[in-house]
């Protein structure tokens, strides 16, 4: 198979499809793979880099999408990208459909088959394409809020651990999964009070047993969300359903009620959001107020540490790439239901129930029986 690995064009997108490494385990069992040249070079990887690995390099996008029968990307993408896409391609990357009605049009009339990352499954229930970039996240949502709350970006002027004498900031996750323990991790370790709140008692158990009693766990009603959104000085929004949007848990109503100078951080931006004033931001303006509050709304948060990133995301995402070329796509889906979760469009429909549901469109889950 011809394998094609494209540079993003998203705003400050720096991570890459595919590292040399990657690219050495396609070209050692007889694949080949066409990158683009200087996609790799931000984060470190250069033309020679991927030539060493058994790598052809191509001069434009245009070539790659041009020639490769399976274009493997990092972000969804973008409008000139979806317009080069044909009918007997194989995309795969990270989509986020469910909030991209333009999106879904386009790659539906391209007639392409696209594979997300973010529906992949795992035998134990997870979702281990999204997991490294959940952990960059999580991590990184409490860099960029405690930057949020310095006075100089719109915020309180609060330091998140606080110092001798004066009372850390409260730092309120909401939801307990990946982004929401690595989050937690963070803040405890600035020495911020942590509120996680999550729907599920075993969630919050795990929780528990994982940092002790010096993260408070609450579970998450109506009520509980509202008093602890208001008295916080940053809010992480972490909730994710997946494939599907983003619930909406804080109100605009709620928003207005905060405290002014406070922040929200909405790393479930991908997905559309959990607060209802959320936008998708960029790392060139990542954010901006509202009644007082700083939003932080960047949907791609991971490419500002692109290399740690790609490199993590590589990781989970190589043996898929190899099933796909080895066995070609079909077959892959066969043999693993997990990577089968995967496929979000095919020959112009929608074959993901959560992606068809939250755009209105009917669902064609495809028959990948032996």
């Amino acid at each position: 198979m011809l394998i094609g690995v494209p540079q993003e064009i998203k705003n400050h997108e720096y991570r890459v499809g595919m590292v040399p490494a990657s690219v050495q385990e396609l070209t050692s069992r007889g694949h080949a793979v066409l990158v683009q040249t200087q996609a790799g070079a931000s984060i470190g990887f250069s033309d020679d880099d991927y030539r060493a690995a058994g790598a052809s390099i191509a001069a434009t996008a245009e070539e790659v999408f041009a020639k490769a029968e399976m274009i493997v990307k990092v972000k969804e993408p973008q409008a000139c990208e979806r317009k080069q896409l044909r009918r007997d391609q194989l995309l795969f990357t990270y989509l986020h459909l469910a909030p991209d009605r333009q999106q879904t049009l386009d790659l539906l009339e391209s007639g392409a088959t696209c594979i997300a990352y973010e529906t992949v499954t795992s035998s134990r229930g997870g979702l281990p394409l999204l997991a490294p970039m959940s952990e960059v996240a999580g991590r990184m949502s409490i860099q960029a809020g405690a930057a949020c709350l310095e006075k100089s970006r719109g915020g309180r002027g609060v330091l998140l651990g606080g110092v001798p004498g004066v009372e850390p900031a409260k730092v309120v996750i909401l939801g307990g999964g990946v982004v929401g323990s690595n989050a937690a991790r963070m803040a405890l370790g600035l020495g911020a009070q942590v509120v996680v709140l999550d729907r599920s008692i075993e969630v919050l158990r795990r929780l528990v047993g994982e940092f002790g009693t010096q993260l408070q766990t609450v579970l998450s009603t109506r009520a509980e969300l509202e008093e602890h959104v208001l008295s916080a000085d940053l809010v992480i929004g972490g909730v994710l359903i997946p494939g599907a949007a983003a619930p909406k848990l804080v109100s605009a109503e709620m928003v207005r009620a905060m405290k002014p100078g406070s922040a929200v951080v909405d790393v479930a931006i991908d997905q559309g959001g959990c607060f209802e004033t959320s936008r998708a931001t960029t790392h060139q303006e990542p954010t901006y107020l509202v009644d007082g509050v700083v939003h932080y709304c960047v949907a791609n948060m991971p490419g500002a540490v692109a290399r740690t990133s790609t490199l993590a995301l590589n990781n989970a995402t190589l043996p898929h790439i190899v099933a796909l070329a080895d066995l070609g796509w079909e077959e892959a889906l066969r043999r693993d239901p997990h990577l089968a979760n995967g496929l979000n469009i095919h020959a112009g429909q929608i074959t993901c129930p959560e992606v068809a549901e939250a755009l209105g469109y009917p669902c064609a889950p495809m028959p990948l029986t032996n």
